[in-house]
């Protein structure tokens, strides 16, 4: 299994769910990891409970002057990127109807707005052949009732993947996204959901926060892949199990 000692890695939203467990991955394999989000509680406890080198910084991704920090932080550690995981998000729905110009102002701020401006500020700090990979989700291979907003953030970061992509390709640096589906993670307070949301599931169950981070460290290794969206959610978006012809 590939080593990254002394590799940097730059996780957004590290606090908990997918960031965390991504940030546990790269640890566990000898990496430098810096992880940034709103919550410096969450942030702490996550350095507490991993050993190795890790490195909290506190920050919104959708205000640039706090994206800023992050990279002085990088830079003020004598470093460059290896890998960059830009997961920070949020989730939210209403209906068409109901939507109003703070809801969708706060969705795409944080994840459209601050993932773009996540990797392009990180641009002159990326090593040769580093890895971007961005966390879209499996809300934009479909249409869901209420999630508006949010499925087109989504389906923005998965088009972005392609663009970046395009943009990077030629400084040696690889671009992907991965659209997780239903997933154990903190973005589920209202446990009434989970049943209902695994019944749509044909694995019959969530994802584990390390099923999508090994995800993650599949496509920072495989040094061939690049501009993809990776669907990973259970069969969801592609089998119909209960579909009968007669």
């Amino acid at each position: 299994m590939e080593s990254f000692h002394n590799k940097v890695v730059v996780i957004t939203g590290g606090g908990s769910g997918i960031g965390k467990a991504t940030a546990k991955s790269f640890l566990d394999k000898g990496a430098k990891v810096i992880i940034f989000g709103r919550d410096l509680a969450k942030l702490q406890n996550v350095a507490k409970e991993f050993s190795g080198n890790i490195t909290t910084v506190q920050g919104d991704v959708a205000k640039l002057a706090d994206l800023d920090k992050l990279y002085k932080a990088v830079s003020e550690m004598g470093s460059k990127i290896d890998v960059l995981v830009v997961n920070a998000g949020i989730a939210g729905g209403q209906i068409l109807d109901d939507v109003d110009e703070h809801h969708f102002d706060e969705i795409m701020d944080i994840n459209l707005k601050g993932a773009y401006f996540t990797v392009q500020k990180a641009v002159p700090l990326f090593n040769p052949n580093a890895s971007v990979i961005l966390i879209s989700s499996m809300a934009c291979h479909g249409g869901w009732k209420g999630l508006s907003v949010y499925s087109a953030a989504k389906a923005a970061i998965s088009v972005l993947a392609q663009s970046f992509s395009a943009d990077l390709i030629d400084r040696g640096i690889r671009v992907n996204s991965i659209s997780p589906g239903f997933t154990d993670t903190p973005i589920f307070p209202d446990k009434n959901v989970i049943p209902k949301a695994t019944a749509l599931v044909p694995l019959k169950r969530f994802a584990t926060p390390e099923e999508i981070a090994d995800t993650v460290m599949f496509l920072t290794t495989n040094q061939y892949i690049t501009g993809i969206d990776l669907l990973i959610d259970g069969g969801v978006s592609t089998i119909r199990p209960e579909f009968r012809l007669s």
